[in-house]
């Protein structure tokens, strides 16, 4: 750890953590920023002179709730990115964000709310222009989602700020609600968000593409400990078991593959990924989603592996793979 002078070869380490910080969107007191970093104020106040000095606009505001934050400036701050770069970056993500595609879904919010923050205005309008007048035919699997939504939400959660929206029940009940947002998750078809329901007092699993208006309040919060362990966890648990009322199966499938390799590949929608051996896991779950979808699903993975139940999709994969061994012949 540095000493409090600021000295110290780990100095170009720190100044990366604190910029990491700084992009996530909040105003950062000098204390708070002092404790993350285990150095003194004096050199919290150094670093961030250091940051500007290359180029990155950090703002200070002064008084007892004073802080910092990462502001728009005149240019992109060195990210070695030209205009169009940034502009081909920002659209990305918001496609990518707004389909919910598995393994860069959470990643693409998270930089496309850093990368937005830090836009000139000029640049944000041409982002903005570029998604109003274009549309995607591949709608992806699930629920479309505003990338606005996700990025004011993201940043509510990464900034331990109260979170306001209106939300729409399956019934189509309107209501208002304030809460404590811990973690945005993505079921591969669909996005909720876990947080703390203050009104209720108790915690609730929303879907994002029934939140409208969400706002951040300033608010801030301690987080939570969150019933049961990981957010992934609790969105199956309270999710899940509603979506398998009708026409649930079991499904049963090993791969060649690790348990956390093949976890990293699949939507938490179809079962928990166990370690059975040296290099092989399990996947075991009750699913509702169409048996065609699965077994392409399956395929993703991109290891060896074998279907154990339940029938019907035994059968669909072995037509696949006929189909799919006649087209490459």
């Amino acid at each position: 750890m540095t000493t409090s002078s600021g000295g110290g070869t780990d100095t170009p380490a720190r100044l990366l953590t604190l910029l990491s910080l700084l992009q996530t969107p909040r105003e950062w007191p000098g204390g708070e920023l002092a404790d993350r970093l285990g150095v003194s104020r004096r050199t919290v106040r150094r670093d961030i002179d250091r940051l500007r000095e290359l180029g990155y606009p950090v703002q200070a505001t002064q008084g007892a709730a004073g802080g910092y934050r990462l502001v728009a400036g005149k240019a992109m701050p060195p990210l070695v990115l030209d205009d169009e770069e940034a502009v081909a970056i920002a659209v990305g993500l918001r496609a990518g964000a707004g389909h919910a595609v598995e393994g860069v879904e959470e990643a693409s919010v998270r930089a496309l709310a850093k990368l937005e923050q830090v836009l000139p205005s000029r640049l944000r309008h041409r982002v903005a222009a570029l998604g109003a007048a274009t549309m995607s035919l591949a709608s992806g699997d699930g629920a479309r989602v505003a990338p606005e939504t996700l990025t004011t939400m993201a940043s509510a959660t990464a900034g331990r700020e109260r979170l306001r929206f209106a939300y729409e029940a399956k019934d189509g009940t309107p209501s208002r609600r304030l809460t404590e947002p811990h973690r945005l998750v993505s079921t591969g078809r669909r996005w909720y968000l876990v947080a703390y329901d203050l009104d209720r007092e108790d915690w609730r699993t929303f879907r994002v593409d029934r939140v409208s208006e969400p706002f951040a309040t300033g608010v801030r919060f301690a987080p939570r400990m969150l019933p049961g362990g990981s957010a992934e966890a609790y969105v199956r648990r309270s999710v899940l078991p509603r979506r398998q009322e009708s026409a649930a199966y079991d499904v049963d499938v090993e791969f060649q593959a690790p348990a956390a390799e093949v976890a990293r590949r699949l939507p938490p929608s179809l079962g928990e990924v166990t370690e059975v051996g040296e290099g092989r896991s399990r996947l075991r779950g009750s699913v509702t989603e169409p048996v065609e979808w699965v077994a392409v699903r399956l395929l993703w993975v991109e290891c060896d592996f074998a279907v154990r139940g339940p029938g019907e999709l035994v059968t669909r994969v072995r037509d696949l793979g006929r189909r799919l061994t006649a087209a490459a012949s």
